[in-house]
């Protein structure tokens, strides 16, 4: 069972004092826009803004993204026509800060409301609830730093496998993940990117590994599980390091090809996410702006509780 911060269940419970699982005055259509419906982080998402809807009535729920990953214009094409389907607030995974913003300003400017889950987009929305990722990224590298040292290596040349330059999230992560590093003899190479996708991710992490790589950090699901394939495959020794929660990640975890991996808390996401929709399309104000939904390490001495 994941673990959920005191604060994260301080706000839900301020939430359901005041909003409680009241009947919204009128029915309203909520659409969930991710990046793509195959990550399990998405579908805990979905199932978090499902267990939501049962507890409000007059919430239509639908859930849209990209059939064949992550795909800016599919996802404009998702934003498109739940716009056109009459969506009154959208919770949307935003691909990129910047890729998506002129078709987030024309639907807005039809009326839809926005709500950010997991990457925000820079263009104004009521709350953005979402994963510190800098802070959870560095986490993922002190965890790293500390097997490190466990194996007398003080230096080394260290990799990083990513999804694009483009997906502030995973930015964040790698950001993050390097700060860890600061001040030690250890060589941070540049960021490789594998579109998130896992054979592409495994290749990227394989070539890192010809290059002496002592280490590799898989900033998304399926970064790491191409990651934890790549090391698997070569048999290397080289440590890895995962974000995100899959039964391929968490297998990889208890076979020793990843140390550990930080879940992000996806259905806090979408069950929060659902509720602050439903207190804006009730008139009201959803708080804090931004909503930090939690990490948590999985290692081998934790992986069997998830």
């Amino acid at each position: 069972m994941k673990r959920v911060s005191k604060l994260v269940m301080a706000l839900s419970l301020i939430m359901v004092l005041c909003f409680g699982s009241r009947a919204l005055a009128a029915k309203h259509t909520v659409y969930l826009i991710t990046m793509d419906q195959m990550d399990m982080h998405w579908l805990a998402v979905d199932q978090g803004c499902k267990d939501a809807v049962k507890e409000i009535d007059g919430i239509e729920y639908r859930w849209d993204a990209p059939l064949d990953g992550k795909n800016d214009m599919a996802q404009m094409e998702c934003i498109n026509n739940a716009a056109a389907n009459g969506a009154d607030l959208i919770l949307l995974a935003s691909n990129g800060p910047d890729t998506q913003v002129a078709t987030i300003k024309e639907a807005a400017g039809k009326g839809v409301k926005f709500i950010y889950i997991d990457s925000p987009a820079n263009f104004p929305a009521y709350q953005t609830l979402a994963t510190d990722n800098k802070a959870a990224g560095k986490t993922a590298g002190l965890e790293l730093l500390k097997e490190l040292k466990a194996r007398n290596i003080t230096s080394g040349k260290i990799g990083v496998v990513s999804v694009n330059p483009a997906t502030m999230s995973t930015v964040q992560r790698d950001n993050g993940f390097r700060s860890a590093f600061d001040g030690t003899a250890f060589e941070l190479l540049e960021t490789q990117f594998g579109e998130g996708q896992v054979a592409l991710s495994q290749n990227v992490a394989t070539n890192i590994i010809t290059q002496g790589a002592v280490a590799i950090f898989g900033a998304n699901e399926g970064s790491a599980t191409g990651v934890g394939n790549a090391i698997a495959e070569n048999r290397s020794g080289v440590i890895g390091v995962g974000f995100d929660s899959s039964d391929a990640i968490l297998q990889h975890i208890k076979e020793g090809n990843l140390i550990c991996t930080m879940a992000q808390n996806g259905h806090v996401m979408g069950y929060e996410g659902m509720r602050s929709a439903a207190l804006v399309l009730g008139g009201g104000t959803p708080a804090p702006e931004f909503f930090d939904t939690g990490a948590t390490v999985i290692n081998k001495d934790s992986v069997d509780k998830f």
